[in-house]
């Protein structure tokens, strides 16, 4: 696996790159920047008076999540976050008529077991395409604020080319829409929701946590094994994730090698032109379908309005 830390190749090969299992680290750009700043002031006025940073130290567990119920959508929803995804897209040399993004989500991880599950899932490992999600997708991550290895993200490398016994099997996404997302915010304590995990031991080591600035941003396949880190640290971690698939890359059925996931659906009605927020065209998303989506009564280019758990991290 390679790292490339604001790499000058042409989006046409970071794409190459990135289905081979390699990440790509990206500096602090304008848009980013601005994005993690919407995202503070809107944390910061969810929380007022409190420190967002330490409000495992002041507010019940189940206070915390009615605020975030209430947060997370208005975040995911809102158009500013779409138009700063635009920019950084463009910042990053993607061709928006081309590129595709879904609605981005904001992630928290507190410290010890304060809350871990529903709203605030810590993720277990995991791939996306466990999930349903193309094998076409790139999945974008940063911090909001000052981001420390305690508190991060892990990808674990040497899985990227190793098949996992999993239970992907047993997961739809249309059906997880229609039965487990709404109720996120209900998951305090555990969180009892079936969702794909390994079904054999996972070796967590060596594993690559990225500590970027905020605003600094890195990019890996769906493909590529990930997980929540236990936060060690006195502090709430706050990051946001998005995804995108490039249209060519779709119609072509390129992307990373399944080597593992046995899912079923698909989560390609939820990607937005970058140029003006329209869906994948009709061909493409047909190419995915399998019909469950008729079975579970999803409608193919359209994403719930609740907490966006998945495609995961």
């Amino acid at each position: 696996m390679n790292i490339y830390v604001d790499s000058k190749m042409s989006d046409d090969e970071r794409r190459a790159e990135l289905y081979r299992g390699s990440i790509f680290v990206h500096s602090p750009s304008h848009n980013a920047l601005k994005f993690c700043q919407f995202a503070q002031e809107m944390i910061e006025e969810a929380f007022r008076p409190l420190d967002p940073l330490k409000v495992h130290e002041q507010l019940p567990a189940e206070k915390c999540a009615e605020i975030l119920a209430v947060l997370k959508p208005k975040f995911i929803h809102h158009p500013q976050s779409k138009q700063y995804i635009q920019g950084m897209l463009s910042e990053t040399g993607c061709d928006l008529s081309q590129t595709y993004f879904d609605v981005p989500r904001m992630r928290t991880a507190f410290p010890g077991d304060y809350l871990k599950a529903g709203i605030a899932y810590a993720f277990h490992p995991h791939r996306d395409t466990w999930y349903s999600a193309p094998f076409c997708q790139i999945n974008w991550w940063m911090p909001i604020y000052e981001l420390s290895s305690e508190n991060c993200m892990a990808i674990h490398p040497h899985y990227f080319d190793r098949p996992i016994k999993n239970g992907s099997r047993g997961y739809n996404y249309h059906k997880w829409n229609l039965e487990s997302r709404q109720n996120a915010a209900q998951h305090v304590k555990t969180d009892t929701r079936v969702q794909p995990r390994p079904e054999e031991s996972i070796e967590l080591d060596p594993q690559v946590r990225l500590v970027c600035d905020v605003g600094g941003a890195y990019q890996f396949s769906a493909a590529n094994l990930h997980s929540t880190v236990p936060n060690t640290s006195s502090l709430t971690r706050y990051s946001i994730d998005f995804r995108t698939v490039h249209l060519g890359d779709v119609l072509g059925r390129i992307g990373a090698p399944n080597i593992d996931s046995e899912c079923t659906g698909t989560t390609v009605g939820d990607y937005l032109r970058g140029t003006d927020c329209s869906h994948l065209p009709g061909k493409a998303t047909s190419m995915y379908q399998d019909g469950t989506e008729l079975v579970y009564g999803a409608a193919p280019s359209s994403r719930p309005g609740i907490e966006a758990m998945h495609n995961p991290r």
